[in-house]
């Protein structure tokens, strides 16, 4: 078994590290350069971890998939996603990306967790209080988790009906906002051209040109970039001032099992 993931700024990361360490599991970024198809091979039950947008999967980890559709073929899928709020059909989107009977689902699960757009004043960011409460929640929907899986338990979270008819009205959503990303990132005056965000940007979307920040129409909506920033000078999407960073996506990572 092995556990692949996305996360933008911590929070998923924090969820794939959590089962593979109780799981005694192999755990790896999609990020990562590494031999994926010899991976895939050599296991027989995959988890993938990814947050969810719009109940939609993020197109880095949609792209993943496409890439490695047939070395996914014929694997046992374990599927966690993590979530601001209740996002319908989060998990059960991830089977739409592979054709019938190409894969199947063993268990799935939704993780709340902490809020990490800091740039939007509508959606308040976690005290440091109220993000350790998550933590503590996770863990013990994680635990009942683990106690499935090992007893050969199925649970497919966001694949019954009330989840599916959300999630349906929420997908529309998805589309438009990503093609809004590709064309909203914003530098301000700010910047001091550190390059944080060129070096932390998963798509390589950021680069530095001609003494000022530019990007290649290549969001992905992670912000990562909006919450690893020094100078708070970068944002995507909502342009309200940054006043508050995503700590725990900060390098300031919960100790597994100690929160």
């Amino acid at each position: 078994m092995i556990m692949l993931y996305f996360s933008g700024t911590g929070n998923s990361k924090y969820i794939a590290k959590l089962f593979s360490f109780y799981m005694n599991a192999k755990c790896h970024s999609i990020e990562e350069q590494i031999d994926f198809d010899k991976l895939l091979s050599e296991s027989e039950t995959i988890a993938f971890c990814y947050p969810v947008y719009a109940s939609r999967v993020p197109r880095i980890m949609r792209e993943f998939v496409s890439k490695y559709l047939s070395s996914l073929k014929g694997k046992k899928l374990i599927i966690f996603c993590t979530q601001m709020i209740f996002s319908g059909d989060g998990a059960r989107a991830f089977t739409a990306l592979f054709p019938r009977g190409h894969i199947k689902v063993v268990y799935a699960e939704h993780f709340f967790m902490p809020n990490n757009i800091s740039s939007a004043a509508f959606v308040p960011m976690a005290s440091e209080k109220l993000v350790k409460f998550y933590l503590r929640c996770s863990q013990r929907r994680m635990a009942k988790a683990l106690v499935d899986i090992m007893a050969g338990d199925t649970k497919k979270r966001g694949f019954n009906i009330l989840s599916r008819t959300l999630g349906l009205l929420q997908a529309p959503l998805l589309a438009p906002t990503e093609k809004m990303a590709k064309n909203s990132v914003k530098v301000s005056d700010g910047c001091n051209l550190c390059g944080v965000c060129v070096s932390v940007c998963p798509m390589q979307n950021l680069s530095v040109h001609s003494g000022s920040i530019t990007h290649n129409h290549n969001c992905t909506m992670c912000c990562r970039c909006v919450n690893k920033c020094p100078a708070k000078a970068i944002t995507i999407i909502f342009h309200g001032k940054v006043k508050k960073q995503y700590l725990f996506g900060n390098g300031k990572d919960a100790k597994i099992g100690r929160t």
